[in-house]
This record gives structure tokens, sequence and C-alpha cells, in this order.
């Protein structure tokens, strides 16, 4: 799994969930119970991720969509690094 996006904006993870769900691209949002845990206060961000051969075309498709910059940096043990 690649980590795509860590956020606390609600707004930004439904996003990426429609946009990912619309292109028919698995993911996990990671986190969300721990979130919920603390209140939403904001301590824990929460994580999206993708399969790992799903991740070049994830992320293509958020930087289309305008969130190239809320991508996280890839894993230097990531592939295509």
């Amino acid at each position: 799994m690649e980590e795509l996006i860590r956020t606390n904006d609600l707004v930004t993870i439904s996003f990426v969930e429609a946009l990912l769900k619309d292109a028919d691209i698995g993911y996990i949002v990671a986190d969300q119970a721990m979130s919920a845990l603390e209140g939403m206060v904001g301590a824990f961000p929460r994580r999206i991720l993708v399969d790992a051969d799903e991740a070049d075309r994830a992320r293509r498709l958020l930087t289309d969509a305008g969130l190239g910059a809320e991508l996280r940096p890839r894993a230097k043990t990531e592939p295509g690094w």
C-alpha cells in the first residue's frame, strides 16, 4: 500500500474518496477510528492509501484534480521512486 494523502480536512478526504471511487481505484482511509477516539480535535490525521499497483494512476488523477500539492512524497522503498 502507498500513502497518497495525510490530512485532517474532511472535505479533502471526501473529495479524494469520490475521485478514487469514480476511477474504480481501490483505497483505504486509515486512522479513522483514532480520529474518532480523539474527538475530532485534529491531532491524528487520516491517511488515504492505495495499492502500489494503482499508485501512479491515483497520483495522476489527484494531480489532474488540483490536489498535487496534497500528495505525500514517495518513500524510497516504493516502486517508481
